[in-house]
């Protein structure tokens, strides 16, 4: 078995582990203008979580990749997610606000330069990875943040154990591209599931919210591509998706999966992040059913480390 592949497979006990640190110090209060800042899987991480902080009535709260925080603007916090603690962007930015807007940490390595730079540090050592495709620790961040928000992750990883056993709803022999959607927070989550399948098996993923779909994105779908949506889907999306030749797939609310009409499983829907759980597998049996290493993707490291 691959790393990916268990790494994976244990993420529902890691939001469990996870959500007990929701009372960590340096995480946003309620009412502070926050920025959540992160590179690659971090970001779109940032991106799900930022929705969801301003959804819920917590503050204003930005994303931003850390090479383009707006560094005039002014923010109560900077929260900054990094699973190496060594990304150069993440550190040039904590280095940069040192001294001035407060900063936490949210990384996977105590030891390393910026859990010591920022002003807080929580450690999530526990979803720490072998493989270089991240998965455990990024949900697990998003866990930890949701439960922040007075989220109930048990029923989130109860759904999570549910989608490491699912069948898949997309076969490789049967899908040359699939397009992931979003509404919400679940815009960051169709972008990361599309990371994971150009990370892991250099395949051709795109990912979009769901009601730009039909602004230009829409004309690729055609007979062996797949179009993936994460949470609510927008009126007649899927009857005209399913016009294309293309296959849609969703977790609905009577249950399952569902691929061009067709159902399985006859389950409750999962909620969106376990949904990202079937996505990140999928992405796994895409790379090894090409002879790919999904553990260690082509010209990928574990950290961007810039001279």
């Amino acid at each position: 078995m691959t790393y990916v592949k268990a790494e994976i497979a244990s993420q529902p006990e890691c939001w469990r582990q996870a959500a007990k640190l929701a009372d960590a110090p340096g995480l946003p209060r309620r009412g502070e203008r926050v920025a959540v800042v992160g590179c690659g899987t971090s970001w779109f991480m940032a991106k799900a979580y930022a929705a969801l902080r301003e959804q819920e009535g917590h503050g204003e709260t930005d994303a931003f990749q850390a090479s383009e925080f707006p560094r005039r603007r002014r923010y109560d916090r900077v929260l900054a997610i990094t699973r190496s603690g060594t990304t150069t962007e993440v550190l040039d930015l904590l280095n940069d606000l040192a001294g001035g807007t407060p900063t936490t940490v949210i990384t996977a390595d105590e030891a390393q330069p910026a859990a010591r730079i920022a002003d807080q540090s929580i450690v999530l050592d526990f979803a720490d990875e072998e493989s270089v495709v991240q998965t455990r620790f990024a949900t697990s961040t998003l866990a930890l943040l949701r439960a922040h928000l007075g989220e109930d992750i048990e029923s989130v990883a109860a759904d999570g154990e549910v989608a490491v056993r699912l069948p898949l709803p997309v076969h490789p022999a049967l899908a040359e591209q699939i397009t992931f959607l979003g509404r919400g927070w679940t815009v960051g989550l169709a972008e990361e599931a599309a990371l994971k399948c150009r990370e892991a098996a250099a395949f051709w993923a795109e990912a979009y919210p769901a009601m730009d779909y039909r602004h230009g994105p829409i004309a690729i779908a055609a007979p062996r591509r797949a179009v993936w949506a994460f949470g609510e889907v927008p009126t007649d999306l899927a009857d005209e998706v399913e016009a294309t030749g293309a296959l849609f797939v969703h977790s609905r609310h009577y249950g399952g999966y569902a691929a061009l009409g067709s159902w399985c499983g006859g389950r409750a829907p999962l909620d969106p992040m376990a949904d990202l759980v079937v996505a990140q597998r999928v992405a796994v049996l895409l790379a090894t059913s090409q002879g790919l290493d999904p553990d260690h993707p082509r010209n990928l490291t574990r950290s961007v480390v810039l001279k």
